[in-house]
């Protein structure tokens, strides 16, 4: 007797789901896989309001998944399916990869410390009134080296204190303290994994962006075509001007040195001359005095004590002017009225 063995009958639901991620992955260019370990569904949902219209975001199992692209026969997809491990969400959209990046950074939120957490920064307890009552959680606060005072009937910290540097792991007291602190330091949101852009598989750390420095090396980049295109002389509204107010300095630059005379290169051309004129005398003043040249020599601006010494000397001539004309007063009315 021959005992066949029955097909096992793959559910509908399953079946739906594959067709339908298959029609998300023909509809939208770029796919990214992201991990959903730890996100709450209030803040994924919230995640989702962020993104409505630009992108769709659908959580399914990785076996659907990696049947749905298999049979999609994307390119170097054998690549992109080795990320398909733990819980996933998956993003289908028509952005930039960088965009999708920046976008899920920035719509990270805050939440609880657990006992276990790593530190993602450095955090802190601040310095002031705890608003919690002074009890056995003193006792807590000094197993954690964190400066208190009593005052006013509640747990004061005495100065900022760090309690974890990236990486730490948060113990359970810490992360009690904190909790009633109202300190959220974990950051939740849908971190990605990887990015999946027409063949090109890009790892999650390849898509960030230092905003700043591209903005400085876009600003440089635009400096050197701007030097190139007036070299080149390309012909732009913009660059056009730059070569000809280049052209124009170089050519009066050269007529200058030629000597060709316009009423434009005279004064340049006397300057030159007559800076020349001064150094050649300079010179023979020095090394042949015999020809009795006299050179002028800008005189030095006098120092501030120089200065004073003048003024004292005006004011004594004035005075002394002043002295003068009473005694000849003097004289005048001596005179008149014997």
């Amino acid at each position: 007797m021959v005992l066949l063995k029955r097909a096992k009958k793959i559910p509908e639901w399953k079946i739906r789901e594959v067709e339908y991620l298959k029609e998300l992955i023909s509809k939208y260019r770029v796919i990214g896989i992201a991990d959903l370990t730890g996100l709450p569904s209030a803040q994924l949902q919230q995640i989702r309001k962020k993104l409505r219209g630009k992108a769709v975001l659908r959580v399914s199992k990785n076996t659907l998944m990696k049947i749905a692209l298999t049979q999609s026969k994307l390119k170097n997809v054998d690549e992109f399916i080795k990320y398909l491990h733990g819980s996933n969400i998956f993003i289908f959209t028509n952005m930039n990869p960088f965009e999708l990046h920046m976008i899920l950074e920035k719509y990270k939120m805050t939440a609880p410390a657990k006992p276990g957490d790593k530190a993602p920064k450095e955090i802190v307890i601040p310095a002031g009134n705890t608003g919690i009552p002074p009890g056995p959680i003193l006792s807590i606060f000094g197993k954690l080296r964190i400066p208190t005072k009593i005052q006013e009937g509640t747990i004061w910290v005495t100065k900022d204190t760090v309690v974890a540097k990236p990486g730490d792991e948060i113990s359970a007291d810490l992360a009690s303290i904190l909790q009633k602190l109202g300190i959220e330091p974990i950051e939740v949101g849908i971190k990605l994994k990887v990015v999946y852009d027409n063949g090109l598989i890009i790892p999650a750390e390849k898509l960030v962006l230092n905003l700043d420095e591209y903005k400085k090396q876009l600003a440089e980049a635009h400096s050197n075509a701007i030097k190139v295109a007036i070299t080149a002389v390309i012909p732009e509204p913009e660059i056009l001007k730059l070569a000809v107010a280049k052209a124009y300095n170089e050519a009066l630059a050269v007529a200058t040195e030629a000597v060709y005379i316009t009423s434009e290169t005279l004064p340049q051309i006397l300057a030159k001359a007559y800076t020349i004129a001064q150094t050649l005398a300079n010179i023979l003043a020095q090394t042949a005095p015999e020809l009795g040249l006299k050179v002028s020599v800008p005189k030095e601006k006098p120092s501030t004590e120089e200065k004073k010494e003048e003024e004292k000397k005006e004011t004594k001539k004035e005075e002394e002017k002043k002295e003068v004309t009473e005694e000849e007063i003097a004289t005048g009315l001596e005179a008149l009225f014997g």
